[in-house]
């Protein structure tokens, strides 16, 4: 039977890319970006699901008035094996980012081009890839007559790229009941670009608005102001010494250690010549589970009242995202030594399990203690302009995942 699942995914690259096309002709952006939701290409892909023999395809809205028709969908697509006690799982996200600064792009973001062996347009590859590999998996069994021991379910999340909490979050926390004590996850939205890094743990995520407050006046009198901008630049300094306070480095990891960077900055003036009195930026810290974003954020306030005394300032935080690490997943867990087999035998490469210091959705379906393994061949040419999803990589997964699910679903 593997053979011919494998074969028929073969046959299945004209489909392939025609999902991938329709799937970026339906931008699905978060309401703060400007879009509308993901109701439009939930609704689509639903009925691309529902051209196929799932055994049931639900919605889970999670509400938000600013959305179209006030909800953000997840989807699941649910295909029954011979035993229910478990369910593998497959999660992408239908959401995605804007594409940026037009004037980058090459062509049309919202209309999919085939360049060679790549399929380019906004989405294709974050997370459309793991979208479409995750229905040829399934795709394949179905048009074979092939059942598996184990139900096999695809869920398709909103709001990843936004914090999830209209995602997997959402699902999670509202529905944990959809979740079986013996199921296990795959979620493709990382990994290497030939395929051989399988991730297994996550860092501690904190996005820190630090807001600094002073006094404006005239640049020529600085004597009569407070310079915001001038306290928040010593401050952003400082915070380096935070790679010196949380040393732990662990090779698992990459890079094996945390990492505390300044990002994004506000606009405080328009002129030159206004000492502005108030000042905005931003902090992305990526932090070792060894230890507690509650200790980060008091070393954070420790220095930031050292600049509020040395300048006259006051300085407030706004915390915006924050996530203790999840349990990681075993990395002798079946899920990884069945994936680690599928991969050596489709890719011909030798896996390896790490951890990273992104954030990603494993880290909910994680905290409900089920094993998850983060997993896809990427470029990762996610949110970049001229994004790309080369198509051997999204057919490669789509056999890889096959393989994986069979040999978890052998009889112990």
């Amino acid at each position: 039977m593997k053979n011919q699942i494998l074969e028929k995914i073969e046959s299945y690259e004209n489909y392939a890319v025609e999902m991938q096309r329709g799937l970026t002709a339906i931008p699905a952006l978060d309401p703060s970006s400007g879009g509308a939701g993901e109701y439009d290409k939930a609704k689509w892909l639903e009925g691309e699901l529902k051209k196929l023999k799932f055994d049931s395809i639900d919605w889970i809205n999670a509400p938000q008035k600013e959305a179209k028709n006030g909800i953000r969908p997840n989807v699941i697509a649910r295909y029954k094996g011979k035993n229910h006690s478990k369910t593998i799982w497959f999660m992408a996200h239908i959401d995605i980012v804007p594409p940026g600064e037009a004037k980058l792009w090459h062509s049309d973001p919202y209309k999919m081009e085939i360049q060679g062996r790549k399929l380019v347009g906004r989405g294709v590859e974050d997370n459309q890839q793991a979208i479409v590999s995750s229905i040829l998996v399934v795709k394949a069994m179905m048009e074979l007559g092939y059942r598996p021991e184990y139900d096999i379910a695809l869920l398709f999340c909103a709001d990843e790229e936004t914090g999830s909490g209209f995602g997997a979050d959402y699902v999670s926390e509202k529905h944990p009941e959809v979740f079986g004590k013996e199921d296990v996850f795959f979620v493709p939205d990382s990994g290497s670009e030939d395929g051989s890094m399988i991730e297994v743990a996550e860092k501690s995520i904190l996005w820190m608005k630090v807001i600094t407050h002073g006094r404006q006046c005239h640049a020529s009198r600085p004597s009569l102001g407070i310079n915001a901008f001038k306290a928040a630049s010593e401050l952003v300094v400082k915070y380096q010494g935070l790679y010196e306070k949380f040393p732990h480095k662990d090779e698992l990891y990459e890079p094996p250690i945390s990492t505390f960077e300044p990002t994004k900055k506000e606009n405080n003036v328009p002129n030159v010549n206004t000492l502005p009195g108030e000042d905005v930026f931003y902090m992305d810290c990526r932090v070792m589970p060894e230890y507690q974003l509650s200790e980060v954020k008091a070393e954070m306030r420790r220095l930031a009242d050292e600049v509020e005394k040395k300048h006259g300032v006051k300085i407030s935080f706004e915390p915006q995202q924050e996530a203790q690490a999840a349990p990681p997943t075993d990395p002798n867990a079946p899920i990884v030594t069945a994936l680690k087999a599928a991969i050596k035998e489709i890719l011909k490469v030798e896996p390896k399990a790490y951890g990273i210091g992104g954030g990603t959705v494993a880290a909910f379906f994680r905290r409900l203690r089920l094993p998850v393994v983060v997993y896809s061949r990427l470029s990762e040419t996610a949110h970049m302009p001229n994004e790309y999803c080369v198509i051997d990589h999204m057919m490669g997964d789509a056999k890889v995942f096959a393989v994986t699910t069979l040999l978890l679903c052998e009889k112990k």
